[in-house]
C-alpha cells in the first residue's frame, strides 16, 4: 500500500502530470471590489470566493481605479462613498476607458435619485446595503452572462467591429453601411483573420457555389468592401496575395 501511494504521489508531482491537470482547470471569473469598509470587504470576498470567483480588493477610489484599468477583471463592484476619489468619479473614468466592463454599484445610498444617478452614470446594476450574498452572486452572474452573449455576437479585428445580431459594422468610430453580400464577405474575412483565403474558398462560403474560372465577382466585392472600409489616410486592411486570394490583417 505504501509503495503504491508513493508511486501515485510521484506521478502527481511530475511536471507532465501537473501540466495536464492545469490544462483541464477552468479559469475562474475575476472580480474587483472597490470598498473601504473592512467588514464588507471580508463578507463579499468570502462569499464570492465560496462561489468560485477570484476576488481582489481596493480600499480607496484612486487605487481601485488604477487596479481596474491595469487588470483584466470580469466584473467590478464599486462603493460610491470612497476615500480619495468618489465612486461616481471612478465610474466615469472606467466608462471612458472600458465601456463594456460590467460595474455593479454597492452603496448605502438607496434613494431613487441616487439609483438613477448611478445607472445614468453607466453602472450596469445597483445594489443597496445591506444586501444578501445570494442576491449579489446572482447579479454578478447575470452581468457575466450579458457580457458573454455580447462577446459571442460580436467580431473584432483590425479596428473593425461587426455585430452579428444587428448586422451593424463600425471601423474605429465610424459606422459603415454594407450590402448583404458585402457583410457576409467581411464576416468571412474576419473569421479567418490573418489567414490567406483563396477566391475559391470565398466563393464557396459566401456565394455558395463552386469556383467559375470566368467570374471576377470576388474581386469586385473585395473592391466594394475596401472602398467602404477605407477612411481618410487609412486604407482597408484587406490585402491581395498574388495568385492566391486575400487576407484581412496588418500589412506585415
Amino acid at each position: 500500500m505504501g509503495a503504491a501511494a508513493d508511486s501515485r504521489r510521484e506521478r502527481a508531482s511530475h511536471p507532465a502530470a501537473r501540466a495536464g491537470a492545469d490544462s483541464q482547470a477552468v479559469e475562474r471569473p475575476r472580480v474587483l471590489l472597490i470598498e473601504d469598509e473592512p467588514g464588507i470587504v471580508d463578507f463579499v470576498r468570502r462569499g464570492l470566493e465560496g462561489e468560485g470567483f477570484v476576488v481582489e480588493a481596493a480600499t480607496d477610489g484612486i487605487e481601485g481605479e488604477r487596479m481596474a484599468l491595469a487588470g483584466s477583471f470580469d466584473a467590478i463592484l464599486l462603493d460610491l462613498m470612497l476615500p480619495r476619489r468618489g465612486g461616481l468619479e471612478v465610474l466615469e473614468s472606467l466608462r471612458l476607458a472600458m465601456p463594456g466592463a460590467p460595474v455593479i454599484i454597492l452603496t448605502a445610498r438607496g434613494e431613487i435619485e441616487d439609483r438613477v444617478e448611478g445607472l445614468d452614470a453607466g453602472a450596469a446594476d445597483y445594489l443597496v446595503k445591506p444586501f444578501s450574498m445570494a442576491e449579489l452572486v446572482a447579479r454578478v452572474r447575470a452581468q457575466l452572462r450579458v457580457v458573454a452573449l455580447a462577446s459571442a455576437s460580436t467580431l473584432r479585428a483590425e479596428g473593425i467591429e461587426v455585430d452579428l445580431l444587428t448586422r451593424r459594422v463600425r471601423r474605429e468610430d465610424r459606422q459603415v453601411t454594407l450590402s448583404t453580400t458585402e457583410f457576409e464577405l467581411l464576416v468571412y474575412l474576419i473569421r479567418h483573420h490573418g489567414q490567406v483565403v483563396s477566391r475559391e474558398q470565398i466563393l464557396s462560403s459566401v456565394w455558395g457555389y463552386e469556383h467559375d474560372p470566368a467570374t471576377n465577382v470576388v474581386d469586385v466585392y473585395v473592391g466594394y468592401l475596401r472602398r467602404k472600409l477605407a477612411s481618410s489616410g487609412e486604407p482597408a486592411p484587406i490585402f491581395t496575395v498574388r495568385a492566391v486570394g486575400y487576407r484581412l490583417g496588418s500589412s506585415g
